[in-house]
């Protein structure tokens, strides 16, 4: 009977269910998008290079007045080759970076060139596709030879065509090509990691800068465990190598991939709940709405409640009846609601580009909330259609 009810009044039953789908879809939809989001920012994290140290020259003091962090000059390639004495640091390069314009031929574009070891590949996990890197002997000496980025080859020579040997100008010096990085796309802030050359540290540092100090320098730890003892190593020996008392502040800073993530997570996560937040609201507002038209059935029933109480229905029955009406919304409203929700979820994925995340956790916490609003907000309307006086009922107009 309550399934010939819903089926009687299908215009209705669809409206009733309308809130629930919105809700259990919002759900679906928001939650596939925060742990997209999550999975991005946690794939961006890992693309910077696998359990790096990054270490940044401090801030400088004169006249009272800070010059914020990297305002000093206190990194130096002795630093990277002291740190690479540490039991607890697996690879170790100094990094310098600067913007060119880089000509080949008749095509150039502007980038920018970041001169370091062979370490820096094994620092970012960063492979060579096409070709090969450089060598330690190349990283001290200034060897004229490049590394480039996706981007940089297919603006200079464009696609389908090896630069591997082509030679390239960079501020009027001549660069033979010698590899093509692995494509990495973009970072979490939106830029083209693979608009890039690298190229020997000395080179960089001392025919393209000429400077004699370093930009920063880079770090991999032997494992993820050991990041927050082999920072520590790092701050001794950096301390030790620039002579600083004990009572001394630090003249660098020691940024880890751990706390980048930590970071990364905090902020998804509490996008997540927003989002989650919002998408309950949804659903209590579809279970009102199950309320609502429940009561005005139990109403416009009046009559048929009495008969069926008349002729022997107990309380239980007209109970059940309504309950299952209102169950019966709920679930075939959050059933549609969860393929509104992937559908919805795959639409917004395609169009921006993010990573689709749909969770089993989020489909059957949908579903047990859509049962929760059925039970929750029918209990009412069949609690009172079920103790309705049969004579009262019987006498309704």
């Amino acid at each position: 009977m309550a399934f010939q009810s819903l089926a009687s009044n299908k215009v209705r039953a669809a409206l009733t269910m309308l809130g629930i789908i919105i809700g259990v879809g919002a759900v679906i939809t928001m939650t596939a998008i925060g742990q997209g989001a999550s999975q991005a920012v946690q794939n961006q994290i890992n693309s910077m290079g696998t359990n790096a140290l990054l270490i940044f020259p401090g801030a400088t003091n004169m006249g009272g007045i800070s010059s914020g962090a990297g305002g000093s000059q206190h990194l130096t390639e002795d630093d990277a080759n002291a740190l690479k004495k540490s039991d607890w640091l697996s690879a170790v390069t100094p990094v310098v970076s600067t913007s060119v314009q880089v000509v080949a031929g008749s095509n150039n574009w502007a980038t920018r060139i970041t001169g370091a070891t062979p370490d820096y590949f094994v620092v970012r996990n960063w492979p060579i596709v096409e070709g090969s890197d450089f060598t330690d002997a190349d990283a001290r000496t200034g060897t004229k030879v490049c590394i480039l980025g996706k981007t940089v080859v297919t603006n200079l020579f464009g696609e389908g065509v090896n630069p591997i040997g082509q030679s390239v100008r960079i501020k009027q010096e001549p660069f033979t090509v010698i590899g093509v990085l692995q494509e990495k796309g973009s970072n979490s802030f939106g830029q083209d990691q693979d608009d890039i050359i690298i190229a020997p540290f000395a080179t960089v540092q001392r025919k393209l800068m000429g400077i004699t100090w370093t930009n920063q320098i880079m770090a991999s730890t032997i494992s993820p465990e050991a990041t927050n003892v082999a920072t520590q190593d790092a701050t001794d020996i950096l301390r030790q190598q620039h002579r600083l008392l004990p009572n001394d502040d630090n003249d660098f800073q020691i940024r880890s991939q751990v706390e980048l993530a930590q970071a990364a997570e905090q902020s998804t996560a509490t996008m997540t709940n927003l989002l989650a937040a919002a998408s309950i609201i949804s659903l209590l507002v579809g279970g009102i709405g199950i309320m609502n038209i429940m009561l005005v059935s139990v109403t416009e029933r009046t009559r048929e409640i009495g008969i069926r109480k008349s002729i022997g229905a107990k309380q239980l029955n007209i109970l059940l009846q309504f309950l299952t009406e209102a169950i019966t919304l709920s679930l075939v409203g959050g059933l549609i609601g969860v393929i509104l929700g992937y559908l919805a979820s795959a639409f917004v994925s395609k169009s921006n580009g993010w990573i689709l995340v749909i969770s089993p956790q989020a489909v059957g916490l949908s579903f047990a909330a859509a049962s929760f609003v059925g039970i929750f907000f029918g209990w009412y309307p069949a609690r009172k259609a079920a103790r309705l006086n049969p004579i009262e009922a019987l006498r309704y107009e």
